[in-house]
Formats: structure tokens, C-alpha cells, sequence
């Protein structure tokens, strides 16, 4: 096989950057040893969470259980493309600054440019856009989540999930290359952009990122995302939505397990509270943080907002109340949207999200359900302004009936008048 193609696989396996080891183990001394150990947050309705800038609760040097290693090195089902450090240096310009386009515990993300047919770099605006993602040295996602991320979407390929091109592993220089998504993440167009994103694009957005969990769910050896949030949906130029940065995937229980006991990882906000509490992950805890992004969604609020009042802060706390009562639900909707939303996309979206959150984790929707809920939500076009507009219209009639009729009374009265033959003087003829 070509060593520049599908060379991933090839290199892992000899060890290349793990000591020698072998390509599906963790490298004990790659993770930083200056993480602290990750705070827990309590909340009176939901337990507690993980904090997001900590990416794990155990300390690196804790034991790990065996079970949450980075998933088997098996053959790929496509080729990626084997990278050159130097070739990456230069299809970004030399990391240049004002090409990054995001930052995460990762590392930094910059746009690049390569040929089409090849890993050769190429000027910008030719050839393929890319987003190379670099690996920070001291970062808080460590060798192990960079094998898993190759790992994952090396083998993994659907409409909703982002396009992993290929890598590079040089020396202690680790990167990833992906397919450039246009309009960047869900996260920058519902809290950082003025105009605020259509009902219809929402929806779009939320049923695509449930066809790609739904697929992670579904395959024959299952896949729990562990980290689906806002900032991990990324869109392209027609708005469809892509799963990315598979760092914390996890293989799901097979056979008879119900379950997966891993360590703790996931962001504040959105990991379920019974995997935060116990360490047993299913395809559940995927379900929760998805009822948290619909939320957001619906509402225009982050998951965690320290800026808000105390009763407010927590997305999830704050808006159960409203979700459960119809006559309240409109009052969290997001404002900006102006009454531009379907009614009963809202209805349902709601409804939804209520029964992800679900305290107990088997009530919760399979994300097969989720995505037949979601379907039909695209083609509804009861927007609350053409029903607000309708009933003024229909205001309005009625107070003008009232005066419509005195204006006949009062002409047939002039008439009246008029024709009697004190104004005519019984000649026919008017006279004041």
C-alpha cells in the first residue's frame, strides 16, 4: 500500500511517536502532568457537571480503567492522506496568526490550502481548502485523543460527520487535516453573530447533527460521541451540519453490557448527570447533551452563562419549568427570531428537548426517534407572525364593523331627509 495514503495506520502500528509502543495504547508520559484535578459544580436539579476547560475528572497520573483505550487500530475504510510537517507549514502560510480559525482544548485550527490530487501545498484560494488542527504540546487533549480522532474518522465516513483527510505525526508535532466547513460552527451563529440564524436553518441544523449521532448510534459496533455541543457542529455553505473532533469518542457496550465505565470527560453544561455521577456511559448520555444543544437552539441561551441572573445561568434548570407548561413555553423562545418560528416546530422542538433531558436516562428518546420527530418539522410554515398578523387583521374588522354601520345609517338617514318634501318644498328642488 502506499506509504503516503492510508500511511496512518501503517505508522501507528510501527509505533512511530508512542515509544515504540503499541499504536492502540495510551503514552503515559504524553499527558501533562500541570493539569489540575477538574472542579464539580452542584446544582440542586441537575448534581453536578464537569468543568468545561478540564476535559477529564481523573488527574493524569491516576489509574485509568482499562476499557476507555482508543478503539482498535483496525484498516480504515478509505485512505487517508499522510502529511509532511513542512508541507502543512506551508499550505497555512507558516501557521500564520490571521489564518486560524478557531481554538480549543486541542489546539489551534488554521485554514490552509493543498493540491487537489496530493499533500502538496498550493497557493491560497487554489487547489482544496482544509483546516489543519494542530496539537498543542502541553495541551489538555493529549496523544491518546489524537489517535482516537484518527481512529474514529479514519474508519467512519457519513454526510454528518466532518471529513478527516489525513494527518501528520512527526517527532512531537501531531495534526489533523480536514475538510474546510464555510460557515464555521453552530456555536459562532447563535452566540456570536448579530443577525440572528432563521427557524428553518435551526431545524435543518438540529435534524442534521441527529442523522449523524444517529449513525454513531446505529453502526454495528456502536459509537458514543461524549462531547456533542454547539461548538462541535460545524456547517458548510448550505447549512448542513457535520459532527467534529472525535477526541472523546468512545466504542458503545456490545452483546449483553448495558453500559461502558469509562473516566469522566465531557463539557460543563452538557454531560449527562448520572455519567458525571457514575461513570457509566451509554448512548443515553449522547441523547441528554443533545436535548441541551435543542435547547440553545430554541432559546438562543448558552448551556452555562455566568452573566445571567443566579436562577438563570444553568440553560437546563432555568427552562424546565417553561418547557412543561404550554401556556409558558413562547416566553423562552429566542427573542431575536421576532415571532419568525413555526408554532408547532416550537411545540415540538420543546417537547423534544424535554424528554432528552429526562432525569432518568431510560426515558430518554433513542436518536432514531429524535430524528423521525425532527423530520417533518422542516416543512411547517406556521410562522407566530402570519398568525399575530392574521388575529390584528382580524381585530382590526371588528372595530371597524361598528362604524361602517353608523356610516350607512347615517347616509340612508341623509337621504332620507333629502328626498322629503320639506327639503324638496314638494318642486323637486333642494333648498337651504
Amino acid at each position: 500500500m502506499d506509504e503516503k495514503r492510508c500511511g496512518c495506520w501503517a505508522v501507528l502500528k510501527r509505533g512511530v511517536g508512542v515509544g515504540g509502543s503499541s499504536s492502540c495504547k495510551s503514552r503515559s508520559d504524553s499527558a501533562p502532568t500541570t493539569i489540575p484535578r477538574s472542579s464539580l459544580v452542584y446544582d440542586a436539579a441537575e448534581t453536578r457537571y464537569l468543568n468545561a476547560s478540564n476535559r477529564e475528572m481523573c488527574p493524569p497520573n491516576e489509574a485509568r480503567p482499562s476499557s476507555d483505550a482508543p478503539p482498535n487500530c483496525t484498516e480504515p475504510k478509505c485512505q487517508l492522506l499522510q502529511f509532511t510537517f513542512q508541507e502543512l507549514k506551508s499550505a497555512t502560510g507558516n501557521f500564520r496568526p490571521d489564518s486560524i480559525l478557531g481554538e480549543g482544548g486541542f489546539g489551534y485550527v488554521f485554514k490552509g490550502w493543498i493540491e487537489e490530487n496530493g499533500t502538496a501545498p498550493a497557493k491560497p484560494g487554489s487547489g482544496i481548502t482544509v483546516a489543519v488542527k494542530s496539537l498543542k504540546p502541553d495541551g489538555l487533549q493529549g496523544h491518546r485523543e489524537w489517535v482516537a480522532e484518527v481512529g474514529f474518522l479514519g474508519q467512519l465516513h457519513h454526510p454528518n460527520l466532518v471529513k478527516l483527510i489525513g494527518y501528520c505525526i512527526e517527532d512531537d508535532q501531531r495534526l489533523l487535516v480536514y475538510e474546510f466547513m464555510t460557515r464555521g460552527s453552530l456555536e459562532n451563529h447563535l452566540f456570536r453573530r448579530a443577525i440572528p440564524l432563521p427557524w428553518s436553518n435551526r431545524i435543518k441544523i438540529a435534524l442534521g447533527a441527529a442523522k449523524g449521532l444517529a449513525f454513531l448510534h446505529g453502526n454495528p459496533e456502536p459509537v458514543i460521541y461524549r462531547d456533542f455541543k454547539t461548538s462541535n457542529i460545524l456547517l458548510d455553505s448550505e447549512y448542513n451540519a457535520k459532527l467534529s473532533d472525535f477526541g472523546l469518542a468512545k466504542a458503545g457496550p456490545q452483546g449483553d453490557k448495558t453500559h461502558v465505565s469509562t473516566r469522566v470527560v465531557g463539557t460543563y453544561g452538557y454531560a449527562a448527570p448520572e455519567y458525571v455521577m457514575t461513570g457509566h456511559l451509554t448512548s443515553k448520555s449522547d441523547v441528554y447533551s443533545f436535548g441541551v444543544v435543542l435547547l440553545e437552539i430554541l432559546t438562543g441561551r448558552r448551556s452555562m452563562d455566568k452573566k445571567r441572573p443566579s436562577g438563570e445561568q444553568n440553560l437546563v434548570t432555568w427552562a424546565r419549568t417553561y418547557l412543561a407548561d404550554k401556556r409558558k413555553l413562547y416566553q423562552i423562545v429566542d427573542p431575536r427570531l421576532e415571532l419568525n418560528y413555526s408554532i408547532k416546530g416550537v411545540q415540538k422542538v420543546s417537547q423534544l428537548a424535554y424528554s432528552c433531558l429526562g432525569r432518568d436516562p431510560k426515558s430518554r428518546p433513542t436518536v432514531d426517534e429524535v430524528v423521525k420527530v425532527l423530520t417533518p418539522l422542516q416543512d411547517l410554515n406556521d410562522f407566530a407572525i402570519l398568525s399575530c398578523n392574521s388575529r390584528l387583521y382580524q381585530q382590526g374588522r371588528r372595530k371597524k364593523k361598528p362604524e361602517l354601520t353608523q356610516q350607512r345609517s347615517f347616509v340612508a338617514q341623509s337621504r332620507s331627509v333629502r328626498d322629503s318634501p320639506v327639503m324638496n318644498n314638494g318642486s323637486g328642488k333642494q333648498h337651504c
